[in-house]
C-alpha cells in the first residue's frame, strides 16, 4: 500500500453524489479519534449519534462504510465525505502516520513472539471474557477438535439461525453485515472438520448447514451478496468432504437430485457435473434415473430440465443434450445459441454454425434474434473471411432492432468490408428515421436517429433532425452542449426550454440540475455578449424562486 493517498476531492465527490458531498462539508469540525493505518483510516464522526467510520483504499481507489443508516444501506454517506476530506486536509502527515501504524503492527507481532503460553492463554481468556462473538468463534473451533459430533453439529447450525438478527421475522440490511460475519464461521468450522480427518461428519453437517441457511435466505437482505458467498461457501466444503469421505454414491445423488429440484436451491451454486468424482458410474446412473423420472412428470419444468442437462454433460452426451434442447427452442434464438456453444466444445464446428444460422432465421422478429447469437455467427464469420457475410448479418439485425447498437455494430462491419460509404450509411441513418414518427415531444429517450448522428459528430444534421421532432429533452441537452460554443443562440434556446418546466418543481436533484443549465446559460450569454440580459434573467428568476431556501444557497455558491 502506498504511504500517499489513492483519492481525492473530486473521487469523493463522485463516490458520495453532490447532495452526500456537500452535506460532508458541514461535518469537518464533528470528525474526532482519526487514525490512518496502513490500508485503512477510522474515525467518529458526531452527527445524530456517534457514527463509526471506516475508509479502505484499494488500487482502484476508496470505498467506505458507516454505521449510520444511510452507511448501512451500501452508500458512501456524508460522514465518510468529513472523514476523507478531514484526511485530505492532513495528506503531507499521511505517509508519516502509516509508517508509524507499521511499525506499531510489527512491534505487536514480535511482542506476541515473545510472550510463553500461559501469558498467551491469559491474554486470550481475558479477552473473550469480554467478546462473545470471539467467545462463540473460539467455542465452535474447540467443539470441531473435540470427539462428540451432536455438539459440532448444533454450534455450527446456530451460527446460521437468523432469529437473533431478524426484526418482525426478517432480517434487515443493518443486521445483515454482522450475520453474515456470523454465518461465514460455520464455513470455517466444517472444513476444519474435514482438515482434521472427519471428513464424513462434515458432509452430513454441510448438507444440514445448506438447507438450514436456503430455508432463510429469502428472509435475509443480502444487499452486498456476502450472505451469497456464504451459501456458496457452504456449498464449496461440501463438496470438499464428499471428495474426502468418499460417501455412499447413490445416497449422494439422491441427495443432490432432492436439492436441486427442491425449493431450495436458489441461495448457492451446487452443480451436479462437480460431483461425478464422487458419484461415480453408480452414482451418475441413479442421478440419471432420477432425473429422467422428474423430467417424464414435468416436461416444462425449467429445474428438471436444467438437472438433465447438467448429468448430459457430465455423460458427455452431446446428442442427447442436444435433442433435449431442441425440443423447446426459444423465439430469441437464445436456444439455438448454447446449442451452438455444446456442439462447438467437442470439436464440431460446422454444425454448431450451422444451428447458430438457424437462431437467426428463426428468432420470432419481435423477440430476437438474441444479441449474444448475432455476436456468435458474426465472429465465426470474421474468422473464415467472410466481411460481407457479416454486414450483411447486421444490416438485417438493424432492420429489426433499430438503435444506437446495431447502427454502430453495422458501421464497424461495413467499415472492416471497406464498404461503408455515403450510400450504407444514407440507408442505415433513413433505417432509424422510419423506427419513430416525428413528434416535438419525444419524451426523455427521444430516438436512435439522434443517437446515432450525436455518435458521429454530425451536429448540423442532428440540429435538423432534433427541430423535425426527433429529439427527447435528453438528446436536446447533449446537442446543446455540443454545439454551444459555435451555435450559442442556438443552445441558449434549448437551455431555456428545459429550464422552464423545472422552475415549478423542488427537491435537491431539481435543483442541481436546474443550475447546471443555468451555468449553461450564463455562457452562451457571455459568448454572445448580453451578459446583461442574464443578469436581468436572474433577478426575475431569483424573485420568482425565493422561497426556495436550498436553491438559492446553490446559486450562490455558483455565483449566479
Amino acid at each position: 500500500m502506498s504511504n500517499t493517498l489513492d483519492f481525492s476531492e473530486e473521487k469523493l465527490r463522485r463516490l458520495a453524489g453532490s447532495r452526500s458531498f456537500e452535506r460532508g462539508l458541514g461535518y469537518l469540525s464533528s470528525v474526532s479519534a482519526l487514525e490512518i493505518g496502513e490500508r485503512t483510516i477510522t474515525a467518529t464522526v458526531d452527527g445524530t449519534d456517534a457514527y463509526e467510520v471506516e475508509l479502505t483504499e484499494h488500487a482502484s481507489g476508496v470505498t467506505g462504510r458507516c454505521d449510520c443508516p444511510y452507511g448501512q444501506e451500501g452508500n458512501f454517506c456524508k460522514h465518510c465525505v468529513a472523514v476523507g476530506l478531514t484526511v485530505l486536509r492532513q495528506a503531507e502527515s499521511v505517509p508519516l502516520q502509516r509508517t508509524a501504524a507499521a511499525s506499531r503492527g510489527r512491534q505487536l507481532t514480535t511482542w506476541l513472539e515473545s510472550r510463553s503460553r500461559d501469558e498467551l492463554l491469559a491474554l486470550v481468556r481475558q479477552h473473550i471474557a469480554g467478546d462473545r462473538d470471539l467467545r462463540r468463534r473460539l467455542e465452535l473451533r474447540a467443539a470441531a477438535a473435540g470427539d462428540d459430533p451432536s455438539a459440532v453439529r448444533e454450534r455450527i447450525l446456530g451460527l446460521l439461525d437468523t432469529r437473533p438478527f431478524a426484526r418482525h421475522g426478517y432480517v434487515e440490511r443493518a443486521d445483515a453485515r454482522r450475520y453474515g460475519l456470523q454465518a461465514a464461521e460455520a464455513v470455517s468450522a466444517l472444513r476444519t472438520l474435514t482438515e482434521t480427518g472427519r471428513a464424513a461428519e462434515a458432509v452430513e453437517v454441510a448438507r444440514d448447514s445448506i438447507e438450514a441457511l436456503a430455508r432463510t435466505y429469502g428472509e435475509i437482505d443480502d444487499f452486498d451478496g456476502s450472505i451469497g458467498d456464504v451459501a456458496n461457501g457452504l456449498a464449496a466444503v461440501h463438496l470438499e468432504a464428499c471428495l474426502a469421505a468418499c460417501p455412499d454414491p447413490e445416497l449422494t445423488a439422491d441427495w443432490l437430485v432432492d436439492h436441486l429440484l427442491g425449493d431450495l436451491s436458489d441461495a448457492n451454486d451446487i452443480l451436479l457435473p462437480d460431483y461425478a468424482g464422487v458419484l461415480g458410474a453408480t452414482g451418475l446412473a441413479r442421478a440419471h434415473e432420477r432425473a429422467a423420472a422428474a423430467l417424464r412428470d414435468n416436461p416444462k419444468g425449467w429445474a428438471e430440465r436444467y438437472l438433465m442437462e447438467q448429468l448430459m454433460r457430465a455423460e458427455g452426451s452431446v446428442d442427447a443434450l442436444v435433442t433435449l434442447l431442441a425440443a423447446d427452442l426459444a423465439p430469441s434464438g437464445a436456444t439455438h445459441l448454447r446449442i451452438a456453444q455444446e456442439l462447438e466444445r467437442t470439436g464440431r464446428q460446422a454444425e454448431a454454425l450451422h444451428w447458430a444460422e438457424r437462431g437467426l432465421h428463426e428468432a420470432e422478429p419481435d423477440r430476437g434474434p438474441e444479441t449474444r447469437l448475432v455476436d456468435f455467427v458474426c465472429e465465426r464469420y470474421t474468422r473464415a473471411g467472410r466481411a460481407a457475410d457479416v454486414v450483411a448479418v447486421r444490416r438485417d439485425v438493424l432492420l429489426r432492432r433499430r438503435s444506437l447498437a446495431t447502427y454502430q455494430d453495422l458501421r464497424t462491419a461495413a467499415r472492416a468490408a471497406d464498404c461503408w460509404n455515403e450510400t450504407e450509411r444514407a440507408q442505415a441513418l433513413d433505417a432509424l428515421r422510419t423506427a419513430v414518427r416525428p413528434r416535438m415531444n419525444l419524451g426523455l429517450s427521444g430516438s436512435a436517429l439522434l443517437d446515432a448522428l450525436l455518435d458521429e459528430g454530425d451536429h448540423e444534421a442532428a440540429w435538423e433532425a432534433a427541430v423535425e421532432g426527433y429529439a427527447g429533452d435528453r438528446q436536446w441537452l447533449t446537442l446543446a452542449d455540443r454545439i454551444r460554443d459555435h451555435r450559442p443562440a442556438d443552445a441558449l434556446t434549448v437551455y431555456l426550454r428545459l429550464i422552464a418546466p423545472l422552475l415549478t418543481r423542488t427537491g435537491d436533484a431539481t435543483y442541481e440540475h436546474l443550475t447546471e443549465l443555468l451555468l449553461s446559460t450564463r455562457t452562451c450569454h457571455r459568448s454572445l455578449g448580453t451578459e446583461d440580459a442574464f443578469i436581468s434573467y436572474m433577478a426575475t428568476l431569483r424573485t420568482a424562486q425565493k422561497r426556495k431556501r436550498n436553491l438559492l444557497a446553490l446559486l450562490d455558491r455558483h455565483g449566479l
